[in-house]
């Protein structure tokens, strides 16, 4: 039984970090469509694939669908599309790298406003790392004349709405069914996108036809959105929370890896500091350190 649940274990730890790996790549897929597919367009495209994955894979679930849930699933859907927005056009502004770490400051963040919604207090871990996190997006951001690029700046914010999301999904997957949930932010994320892109971008995209364009929207539809969310749903239910959010931290690590094998992009000394703190920001606040202490708990018992 043991042997059984830790392969489990270990299946579910390769699907999070196959996920990770995913959304890594994804900002090389979206810095190098930007040229062709406007931002609010590539947000139709995306949703629109994943939410049509989703809907085939659970459409018996239907059948559950109630007024609570289409409200709620319009929410988070306003939400995600929201902070995809912000992040897809900042990425238009700076780095594909500099991007993928400047979105993981969520998780920086999200005990901050569990602390405003939800009256729970963050601990000292979270304060920590939240002046880490500062200095650290202080080295990768801040020009010589410590100003901040408009791409950087939209990043942050992205970043900060990705909290909120996150935030008001623990709250709504306590009476909602999550699956339905799931679908329901991604269609609604859709018909956003749909509805505002010909105000933001204009016409359609004529080169979204293009086969190398295709390929790109289905890689973020249905393996960066369906498939990477699924991952890590399923995944977080047979990982302890510490584990799950070191290996979907690693998110931003592959994505500077992939800006700069792909894209050609530099890390200078001052910016690779910058990542250091930030990816050492997001560990400490969702982690604790309690794989360190576990380490040192199999010699004796000082930690336990």
């Amino acid at each position: 039984m043991l042997e059984r649940e830790k392969k489990i274990s270990m299946a579910a730890s390769f699907g999070l970090l196959s996920a990770a790996i995913i959304w890594g790549f994804a900002f090389v897929i979206v810095k190098s469509s930007l040229d062709v597919i406007p931002p609010v367009y590539m947000l139709a495209f995306r949703f629109t694939i994943a939410s049509a994955g989703l809907a085939l894979i659970f459409h018996k679930k239907f059948r559950l669908l109630n007024k609570s849930l289409w409200g709620h699933g319009a929410v988070l859907g306003l939400f995600l599309f929201l902070s995809y927005l912000f992040q897809t056009i900042g990425c238009q502004y700076t780095t594909a790298g500099k991007n993928a770490f400047l979105t993981t400051i969520y998780v920086v963040l999200v005990p901050f406003l569990h602390w405003i919604f939800n009256k729970k207090k963050p601990d000292r871990y979270c304060v920590i790392a939240a002046f880490m996190a500062v200095i650290g997006i202080g080295l990768l951001s801040l020009q010589g004349d410590l100003t901040m690029n408009i791409g950087d700046a939209l990043t942050l914010i992205c970043g900060f709405g990705y909290a909120v999301h996150i935030v008001f999904i623990d709250r709504y997957t306590e009476i909602e069914d999550p699956v339905l949930l799931t679908v329901l932010q991604l269609g609604f994320a859709a018909l956003f996108s749909w509805i505002l892109a010909p105000l933001f971008d204009g016409s359609f995209p004529a080169g979204a036809l293009r086969p190398d364009m295709i390929a790109g929207m289905l890689y973020l539809g249905l393996l960066s959105t369906m498939v990477a969310f699924l991952l890590q749903n399923v995944g977080q239910k047979y990982t302890k929370p510490s584990t799950a959010a070191l290996l979907l931290s690693m998110e931003s690590v592959f994505g500077i890896l992939f800006s700069m094998i792909f894209l050609g992009e530099v890390l200078t000394i001052k910016m690779a500091a910058g990542c250091i703190l930030i990816f050492t920001a997001v560990i400490m606040a969702e982690t604790k350190f309690e794989f360190l202490k576990r380490k040192k708990t199999a010699g004796g018992n000082e930690y336990v």
